[in-house]
């Protein structure tokens, strides 16, 4: 026993050490950290590949960002991160103050990667810009390539990977953009009207001639009254649209108030579908990455005004 106690020592010495070792190579793993899911999926599509460097996002499917309030695990996430994604253009409204606390950390704003001649004024909304940009690809590509060369600069010896991934995404945003036209040319001019819960896609009309209407303004934060739900109502029956849409990261009630008033001035609308506005689906959601997300919208305004 006098021998065997040392080797028995030694072994669960080299055991501990081992264990200690791996959770210090987890902690020490670079990691970027994203607000957004579309953020997130967006540094995980350029980080393809790259097993050394881990991606997380904040906020999960279904969360509302303009109204999303950081927990103290995520001010640790973001303190501990080798970089920060995030959109800008005041989209994480009530984390602003924690971004802006995290100066001398290595950030990248999606919005400032775009000119401010290419963003849609939004005066309504605190003289900033409408934030979300990632409603037209074109747009969007130019987000991924100030992404690519953000990253590239942080982990520089991902460079080549980095590069060859951000080429071959760069060639599904085109095959996207194209596809997107081809469908929605099934949309007849005077059913070209999408109605949703809140004014999310303003660059989805633009890049597509589609007129777009929202209950509630730029962000959910803003309030609507009954004048507001009438209005919209009485632009539905004026046109005579089929289907107006609920949002997957805004309660239905709002849209489901809009029905209720057109109903009774005799319009036959129905609810169109689900879209993903701010946030991406889930797993099982079939919406679960930018791509996917933006097929389905595309898919779902499609068939229900065609």
């Amino acid at each position: 026993m006098k021998k065997l106690f040392p080797v028995f020592t030694l072994a669960l010495i080299q055991f501990l050490c081992s264990c200690q070792n791996q959770e210090s190579s987890e902690k020490e793993m670079p990691t970027v950290v994203a607000t957004t899911s579309i953020l997130g999926d967006a540094v995980s599509v350029l980080l393809e590949g790259v097993d050394s460097v881990q991606t997380l996002a904040l906020m999960g499917p279904g969360v509302d960002p303009h109204l999303y309030k950081p927990s103290q695990g995520d001010i640790t996430q973001l303190s501990n991160a080798n970089l920060i994604v995030y959109n800008g253009l005041r989209l994480e409204g009530k984390m602003q103050g924690v971004l802006e606390k995290l100066k001398n950390k290595p950030v990248f704003a999606a919005g400032k990667a775009l000119n401010e001649g290419d963003l849609i004024n939004a005066t309504e909304f605190g003289g900033a810009y409408d934030p979300h940009i990632w409603f037209d690809p074109l747009l969007w590509k130019q987000v991924i390539k100030g992404l690519s060369e953000k990253l590239k600069k942080q982990f520089p010896q991902y460079l080549a990977q980095i590069e060859k991934n951000e080429q071959t995404y760069q060639q599904k945003l085109d095959i996207l953009h194209r596809n997107t036209i081809l469908l929605l040319d099934n949309i007849q001019e005077d059913q070209r009207i999408l109605v949703t819960a809140h004014d999310a896609f303003k660059y989805f009309g633009r890049v597509y001639q589609i007129q777009v209407e929202g209950l509630q303004g730029i962000s959910t934060t803003a309030e609507y009254g009954i004048k507001d739900v009438g209005l919209l109502a009485d632009l539905i029956a004026e046109n005579s649209i089929k289907a107006i849409f609920v949002e997957s990261s805004v309660p239905k009630r709002s849209i489901e108030a809009v029905l209720n008033a057109c109903e009774s001035r005799g319009a036959q609308v129905v609810l169109g579908g689900e879209l993903y506005s701010d946030a991406l689906g889930g797993p099982d959601s079939n919406a679960d990455t930018y791509l996917k997300m933006f097929q389905h919208n595309v898919e779902t305004i499609t068939t229900a005004l065609q």
